[in-house]
């Protein structure tokens, strides 16, 4: 199964300040890493923008995600940055195997260095940055992030694998594009006004996500889904002619006791339904 979720680049249009905006871009990332999330894709939404806009929603969501070992090297000083002290640690769990069967931890790396004869390095957490083989069916260049199956530290035996990095990809795509992927399975646009998610309904759909995947859409406060896509509230249920179309409108929250659920509540509401398994 691969999960995407989609947020609007104006998530955090109602921050009062810098601070604020980034600490709720630090629960966003943390909704996306305890449900597994494979994608977090930024859409833009550039009417809805206001201070902080869609270069400070990508630059914080992709440095949430970069390992404490990597952020130094890959992001330096940046003034979207200036608040990162605030992120929650994600706190991604690493695939962990047994050393004799050579399976060990799986981390992210990055690499530092392309040198001859297939080899390459990279800073993966050690101590220093390690010397290592690329599998023969790849193609790495500097300052690329590669996945490192470690089975020992001391001493040392780790090799790259053509495998996903731990936790999730920050990326920037239209919405059409996003729902057109040939991994998007079923397409779920999360709002108040979209059916209500029942037991019977969880109990049908969850099969269908667990074997086809999931594209689950998020709108931003003040500005659901409905107003983002400039169609009529009262008709999400009805493909737009000049829009996206979804495989469903789902209101994940209905028993809605707050007149804003935040973008980030409604992820973690949302995204539990929505993953759980038969």
């Amino acid at each position: 199964m691969t999960l995407s979720v989609l947020v609007p680049s104006s998530l955090v249009r109602e921050a009062e300040d810098k601070r604020e905006a980034t600490r709720k871009l630090g629960y966003v990332a943390r909704a996306a890493t305890v449900f597994r999330a494979d994608r977090l894709i930024v859409f833009p939404d550039r009417e809805g923008e206001r201070r902080w806009g869609r270069k400070f929603v990508e630059t914080v969501l992709r440095y949430a995600v970069t390992p404490p070992y990597l952020r130094k090297e890959v992001w330096g000083h940046r003034d979207e940055l200036e608040y990162v002290g605030v992120l929650p640690p994600l706190l991604v769990s690493s695939t962990t195997g047994s050393e004799s069967d050579d399976s060990g931890s799986l981390q992210q790396g990055i690499v530092t260095e392309v040198g001859p004869d297939g080899r390459v390095r990279v800073n993966c957490g050690m101590q220093h940055p390690i010397s290592l083989y690329t599998p023969s069916d790849m193609m790495v260049k500097e300052g690329e992030r590669v996945a490192i199956r470690i089975s020992s530290r001391e001493p040392v035996r780790a090799r790259i694998v053509d495998e996903p990095v731990p936790g999730f990809d920050v990326s920037r795509m239209d919405l059409e594009e996003a729902l057109g992927r040939a991994d998007a399975g079923i397409t779920i646009a999360t709002s108040r006004f979209g059916e209500s998610l029942t037991v019977p309904k969880l109990a049908d759909l969850s099969p269908r996500i667990e074997r086809e995947g999931a594209t689950v859409v998020f709108g931003s406060p003040g500005r659901g889904l409905p107003d983002i896509l400039g169609i009529d509230a009262e008709e999400v249920t009805v493909e737009p002619s000049d829009g996206p179309g979804f495989d469903l409108w789902l209101n994940t929250i209905p028993r809605q006791g707050s007149e804003v659920v935040r973008t980030e509540e409604a992820m973690f509401a949302s995204l539990a339904s929505l993953t759980l398994t038969e």
